[in-house]
């Protein structure tokens, strides 16, 4: 594992960012702030309104007034302006992109300039849907007009968190804003810096609190957001334990509720599939180049027995290849963990399966204590071989570049394992017999599979999590009109008796 130039800039005094109310710039009412630390650094680059529940009451209160008037605006009007803001989002791509890359301790070059790609086109596919808000008519006779019509729920409360934070800000802010609700969005304490960048740009073409930003802590500031009696949908994405919590505070006003959780993915290669490209597919869907800080991140590799050896020694060739350093260095292929409680976590797994008899270090392990790695929360890509799929580190999200490869030699054995978790959000599938990756795909209990690939998420898929690993779709048509909108029959009698 090579490592990039760690090159410490100047200290300089954090800027303070405020947060977006009513179309107002403003403080948290208590006047208190937090501070946001470029991880990769583990330096101070911000502080930011450390909210509570009365910034949370002013920014749904500004919602609410901008309801009515928003929720009346032609579908396509509200797309086209989301289609101005997407081409503004594009114009600063890499000012967004550099903002990412501070802040979460993604790689400019391998994350974040991808992730501000994708936020633009997000923008972009959902402005482009205003047309699609339709209802049907139900043929219940020449002399009754029965039809739906799709119609938006109220003011979206909606939390997110830091791993790709504007990406998941877009997800949650252009498809309830093209179906007619308004919005206030919870962003994440750690990595709140992009949203706000993102929420100005929206600001240059929205009326005043058709979109409000506020920051702060989750008990804080989140709780009472989720909490709040004018809140008419919730919509969240984060650990599946706060998605549990989430789901009980909807469930005490009866408010629906769109969940995207975590994951705990498996990788299934099959004997015919030990090659490179293969290879190359399971390091982008374990996430490697995102610290493997994501819920789709394949952890769990399924390698037929035949090729158990020969996949792992090519898996670390190419991964020992990638190069761990300063997030802002074009260089650098894999950056830092977000914060150090989240280090922390990581490497207390890896210490784990290093304690552990039956595990077999294939590369990998404790993060080094001197030299440019430890300026900051840099994990090393780790894999452990194993015989089991029923240990912590196969079961749990470790949210960390920490991966465990087991055997397998019947496909049933495969399938039963890959569905041996309460998770079910991703799965990865490789093999040349297509017929066997279409048998497995359909097997899989995820509710995104992908075959002979290991790529992020597109605008058009329907995404979204089996079992615990969620409820409700994202980044597709269906995900906006079942998560944003909700459908009204009208019935209307055709033959009323003419008057005397």
């Amino acid at each position: 594992m090579s490592v990039t130039e760690q090159t410490r800039p100047a200290a300089s005094k954090p800027r303070h960012q405020q947060m977006l109310i009513d179309g107002a710039w403003v403080d948290a009412a208590s006047g208190a702030t937090l501070t946001v630390d470029n991880p990769g650094r583990r330096t101070p680059v911000a502080t930011i309104p450390r909210g509570g529940a009365e910034d949370v009451n002013r920014a749904v209160a500004a919602a609410q007034k901008a309801f009515p008037a928003w929720s009346r605006t032609p579908p396509r009007q509200r797309g086209r302006l989301l289609l101005r803001i997407a081409e503004a989002l594009e114009a600063r791509i890499e000012e967004m992109a550099r903002t990412i890359a501070e802040e979460t301790g993604n790689a400019i070059r391998t994350q974040a300039r991808g992730e501000a790609t994708l936020t633009a086109d997000i923008f972009r596919y959902f402005g482009g849907l205003g047309g699609e808000l339709k209802g049907e008519t139900i043929p219940l006779g020449e002399n009754v007009l029965s039809y739906t019509r799709r119609e938006p729920l109220g003011v979206v409360g909606a939390i997110i968190p830091w791993n790709a934070p504007v990406l998941l800000g877009a997800l949650k802010i252009a498809p309830a804003l093209c179906a007619g609700n308004t919005l206030v969005l919870k962003a994440a304490e750690d990595a709140p810096l992009g949203v706000l960048l993102m929420a100005q740009v929206c600001q240059e073409f929205l009326p005043p609190g058709v979109v409000n930003v506020i920051t702060g802590l989750g008990t804080e500031c989140g709780g009472p957001l989720a909490q709040h009696p004018a809140i008419m949908k919730l919509s969240f994405t984060g650990s599946t334990e706060v998605g549990k919590v989430i789901m009980r505070a909807a469930a005490e006003r009866i408010v629906p509720v769109s969940l995207e959780l975590g994951g705990k993915s498996p990788s299934i290669v099959y004997p015919d599939a030990d090659e490179d490209w293969v290879v190359d597919g399971v390091i982008a869907a374990m996430r490697f180049t995102r610290q493997s800080q994501s819920c789709t991140a394949g952890s769990r590799l399924f390698l037929h027995q035949d090729i158990f050896d020969s996949f792992l020694d090519k898996l670390t060739r190419k991964t020992q290849a990638l190069k761990l350093g300063d997030p802002l260095d074009e260089a650098t292929d894999i950056g830092s963990i977000i914060n150090e409680k989240q280090f922390r976590k990581v490497c207390n797994y890896v210490e784990e399966g290093l304690h552990r008899k039956d595990a077999r270090l294939v590369f990998g392990g404790l993060p080094p204590k001197e030299g440019p790695l430890a300026q900051g929360y840099f994990a090393m890509p780790t894999v452990f071989a194993d015989t089991s799929n029923d240990w912590r580190l196969a079961r749990e999200e470790i949210f960390g570049p920490v991966l465990v490869a087991i055997p397998w030699k019947n496909e049933d054995d495969a399938i039963r394992m890959a569905n041996d978790s309460h998770y079910g959000l991703a799965a990865y599938v490789w093999t040349h017999e297509i017929g066997s990756g279409l048998r497995a795909a359909h097997a899989i209990e995820s509710g995104w599979v992908q075959v002979n690939q290991g790529l992020g998420q597109q605008p058009g898929h329907s995404y979204g999590g089996y079992k615990q690993s969620g409820i409700g779709r994202e980044f597709s048509l269906e995900g906006m009109l079942d998560s944003f909108t909700q459908r009204k029959n009208v019935t209307v009698n055709l033959t009323v008796p003419s008057r005397a």
